[in-house]
């Protein structure tokens, strides 16, 4: 799967105390209604949190959030509300789960689905609240690396680095 070049994104859940995990499972299901999936390992603390507080948040990562990703991706950073210390955030309207700041946009999302997925759970939401930030360049993982989206020189296109 390390070919298959994906979207970075932060998902949160939990509410005030939180708890949060860099995931790149994550796509848009349907628009009527907004729903989205996130995939997340039976195994993870996340798999528990979502469970229990039955919606999350998703955030977007912008192309120079890497040092956001690889924080949510460190199995040793402090648990709870702790592990957003290192981070700027912001509580989420809807849901109150913590958002981070300086994504290219946020979602907030009621579970509604649960499904099987081998190791895996497919959690689907119904998107309750989408907020678009600034800026339009995307944090991108591919070959066990990051890369972002950026504006190339030729005709202001999109361009892949």
């Amino acid at each position: 799967m390390a070919q298959f070049a994906t979207g970075v994104t932060v998902l949160t859940a939990g509410g005030r105390d939180g708890h949060g995990m860099t995931a790149n499972a994550f796509t848009s299901v349907s628009l009527e209604p907004p729903l989205v999936l996130c995939c997340v390992a039976k195994a993870a603390r996340m798999h528990e949190v979502i469970t229990s507080a039955r919606s999350f948040a998703v955030s977007v990562l912008a192309g120079d959030q890497q040092e956001v990703a690889r924080h949510f991706a460190d199995s040793r950073r402090p648990r709870g509300r702790a592990q957003f210390d290192a981070i700027e955030w912001v509580r989420g309207p809807r849901t109150g789960t913590p958002l981070v700041a300086g994504a290219l946009a946020w979602l907030e999302c009621e579970l509604v689905k649960v499904y099987d997925g081998g190791d895996h759970s497919i959690f689907v939401g119904e998107v309750l609240e989408a907020t678009r930030g600034v800026g339009d360049s995307a944090l991108l993982f591919h070959g066990s690396r990051f890369g972002h989206t950026s504006t190339g020189p030729a005709h202001g296109k999109k361009a892949i680095s």
